[in-house]
């Protein structure tokens, strides 16, 4: 029986196995028995196993100054999640596949930034994290590498900028307030404004109602005296009787005086 000696792949990892320093196969996580010289002199084949962790990973590339389009120096963390979906290419393909990841990612965000303004990229953030992660999953699928995600961590500025940018942010808070606060307050006086002709206007009709009433009234109480005039004159009988009416109703007046004139030459018997 030929001696054997074991390899095991563990959980989470591939083999590559090797013969003679030529690729055979891609090992699976599991146990693997490599055969052993059966008699002295006899010659093998000589195996080798590679472990290659094939489990997402983080990658941080850290500090990397980078002008913008506006020329504005930012220095950019970027979190880059990876793993290795082909192990024979990662290996072979590429002298150390981290360090590949790390360049193509350093370059993907020069690229990036240098194409956009200062206030494009704090105002879209995921933006910048798109376009590195859009220019870098092709190239790095060539040596068995999926980037997952190129997220920008954190965005630094020279310390001027920084405390020019913390003052323009402020001056953008006042400037919102101070707009807000002036949007209402000519809201609150429009509403008073209008609160106030409503209610002038309510004044007036009420007050032009009453004038007309006035009017109609008076006019109603003339048409009535004309047409009381214009009888007495038809029939003096009734201007007469309507005299000795009002005198009969002064009499039941205790405070009521009477001046009753006569004819002067009368008196004189004349």
């Amino acid at each position: 029986m030929s001696k054997t000696h074991e390899v095991i792949v563990h959980s989470g990892y591939r083999g590559l196995r090797y013969s003679d320093g030529r690729f055979v196969d891609v090992l699976e996580p599991g146990r693997y028995e490599l055969p052993k010289r059966r008699f002295p002199g006899q010659r093998i084949p000589r195996v080798a196993i590679v472990p290659l962790d094939v489990r997402e990973r983080e990658l941080n590339i850290k500090g990397q100054e980078i002008l913008t389009a506006d020329k504005v120096a930012v220095r950019v963390n970027i979190v880059t999640h990876f793993r290795v979906i082909d192990p024979q290419a990662a290996v072979e393909q590429v002298a150390d596949y981290e360090d590949r990841i790390y360049s193509d990612v350093q370059l993907a965000a020069r690229r990036s930034l240098a194409s956009m303004t200062l206030e494009a990229i704090l105002t879209n953030r995921n933006q910048l994290s798109e376009d590195i992660l859009r220019d870098v999953e092709g190239v790095s699928a060539g040596y068995g590498v999926q980037i997952i995600r190129a997220d920008v961590k954190d965005l630094a500025f020279p310390g001027n900028l920084q405390e020019i940018m913390n003052r323009v942010l402020t001056a953008q808070r006042m400037a919102e307030a101070q707009m807000v606060e002036a949007r209402t307050r000519a809201e609150r006086e429009t509403l008073e404004a209008e609160s106030e002709a409503s209610a002038k206007r309510v004044a007036a009709e009420a007050d032009a109602e009453a004038k007309r009433i006035r009017a109609d009234a008076e006019v109603d109480a003339l048409r009535r005296l004309a047409a009381a005039a214009e009888a007495y004159a038809q029939h003096p009988a009734l201007l007469r009787l309507r005299e000795l009416e009002t005198l009969g109703t002064l009499g039941t007046n205790a405070a009521a005086r009477l001046y009753i004139g006569f004819d002067k030459h009368a008196d004189l018997g004349e």
